[in-house]
């Protein structure tokens, strides 16, 4: 037996090295302050903005471009101005109706279906700076192009709009792909979660600045902003963000040891082979997919149809107020950062164990989000308010329990499980507000009791699901075996 098989025997004895004490560390951690890697997860973090701020402009910039006054035709274009546009702003509005408004608006999300998964699993093998930086590129050009397609006609629209779909859905499935070769054990949860947040600054950043673009210089300026950034930040990544260590040329010598040696005993190769059946077989993907699945279904409610409830039953009007639409986001944005900074620290000083943590943060994240949901229609405005705010602060603490397991148990197609979770989680998001439409016209009163008690059930059942099956320990199906050749 030569040193290659010594060195697939350590990796195999050892399953979680997270846990393996201070001794197993040969190198000092290195500050990360001003670190290499945590400047990677920055760049990760405005990437995933910028395509956030891309995916989400259409749902803000449609009401200036629809004419309310009449949506009788479906591709006509208007010369009317929208409500609220400066005297002289003069762009086109359409005269689409509420049927081919929803059409558009998912138009992307169904082109993101398309590539999510085999984005993963690129990703993991080709690596994400390639895979995100020309999904990244082609969507914020498509986004420049959203303004002339509108003038041109519907077809083109809806062309346009689906092929930017299945260029976000390789960028969002290629991000995670960064954290097996990135991401030491004990900062794992941290570096995941700066990436991950940039979705959420990125929905922040439009519902705070897309009222503004829409009504000065008009509707057509927020993608022309954001595809202009996005191009912009095309070009800077690749010039900054390198997939591997190894290859990055302005790496200390101290840190890039610091995080090879504290991932030497995990398989984080790439791997073209994919074990796809065993993954079907293991209980620990799926509490990865059921979780995302029931987490979503109350989020979506909480995100989608509680704005209708409180304008309807408290006559809120949550669409119109932009601090009440952002507040639920800036605060999950805190959550995020500070859940990942208790995980890591809980880790890191060894008061629990990996699987305690990430069943804790799961916990929490869905546990008590379900409390608040269920109490929504029994109680005041303010209060409403108040819960809606912690159920999705709370729900974003399941961004350190699990939905980063896979960077755990299966380190090395990690970007191909959590593509996995993510088109689950569209799904799920797609189904919700069907059947939330089906109890409201049964009852309207009792139909959101229904609605927020079915969700928060689920929620749960997700919850229970984890607490149960899922794993931190890693898989055999993704340890890395070496063969020696004679």
């Amino acid at each position: 037996m030569d040193s290659s098989d010594n060195a697939s025997s350590c990796v195999m004895e050892n399953t979680n090295p997270q846990e393996e004490d201070g001794r197993k560390q040969q190198h000092p951690k290195v500050k990360s302050f001003c670190s290499v890697r945590y400047g990677v997860a920055i760049m990760v973090h405005f990437c995933s903005l910028i395509t956030t701020t891309q995916f989400s402009s259409l749902n803000i910039a449609i009401i200036a471009m629809v004419n309310h006054t009449d949506q009788s035709s479906q591709s006509n274009v208007s010369t009317k101005r929208y409500p609220g546009a400066t005297a002289d702003t003069g762009v086109p509005v359409y005269d689409w109706n509420p049927e081919i408004q929803g059409l558009l608006l998912s138009a992307m999300l169904y082109g993101s279906f398309i590539t999510t998964i085999p984005g993963g699993y690129f990703s993991g093998v080709l690596g994400g700076k390639k895979i995100a930086g020309l999904s990244l590129l082609l969507s914020s050009v498509l986004s420049l192009l959203i303004p002339l397609a509108a003038d041109s006609g519907l077809p083109y629209l809806f062309l346009v709009r689906i092929v930017q779909g299945l260029a976000q859905g390789m960028n969002f499935s290629a991000l995670p792909a960064f954290w097996p070769r990135w991401a030491p054990p004990l900062e794992r949860t941290q570096l995941s979660n700066i990436g991950l947040s940039g979705a959420v600054m990125g929905t922040f950043t439009v519902v705070i600045a897309g009222g503004f673009l829409c009504e000065s210089p008009g509707w057509p300026s927020i993608f022309y902003i954001f595809g202009g950034i996005g191009c912009v930040y095309s070009v800077i990544w690749f010039s900054l963000v390198f997939d591997d260590p190894m290859k990055h040329p302005f790496i200390s010598d101290s840190e890039r040891e610091y995080i090879i040696s504290s991932l030497a005993e995990q398989a984080t190769s790439p791997n073209w082979s994919l074990p796809f059946k065993a993954m079907m077989k293991t209980l620990a993907i799926w509490a990865i997919i059921i979780p995302a699945i029931c987490r979503v279904w109350l989020i979506s409610n909480l995100t989608t149809s509680l704005p209708t409830l409180l304008d309807n039953m408290f006559d809120l009007n949550f669409g119109k107020n932009g601090f009440l639409s952002a507040l639920p986001l800036i605060t999950s944005w805190i959550s995020m950062t500070l859940g990942s900074k208790i995980a890591d620290f809980l880790l890191s000083k060894k008061i629990l164990r990996l699987i305690t943590v990430r069943k804790l943060f799961t916990f929490v994240g869905m546990f008590f989000p379900s409390l608040f949901t269920v109490a929504i229609p029994y109680v005041g405005s303010t209060t409403a308010v108040t819960f809606m705010i912690l159920a999705s602060s709370a729900s974003a603490l399941c961004y350190s329990g699990f939905i980063v397991s896979p960077l755990d148990f299966a380190p090395r197609y990690a970007s191909f499980i959590m593509s996995l979770g993510t088109t689950a989680m569209w799904i799920s998001g797609l189904i919700s507000p069907f059947i939330t439409g089906y109890f409201i016209n049964q009852d309207n009163t009792t139909g959101w009791k229904n609605v927020f008690f079915l969700s928060s059930a689920i929620n749960v059942l997700g919850m229970i699901f984890y607490l149960i099956f899922g794993q931190t320990d890693i898989q055999n199906w993704a340890k890395e075996q070496r063969l020696t050749r004679f």
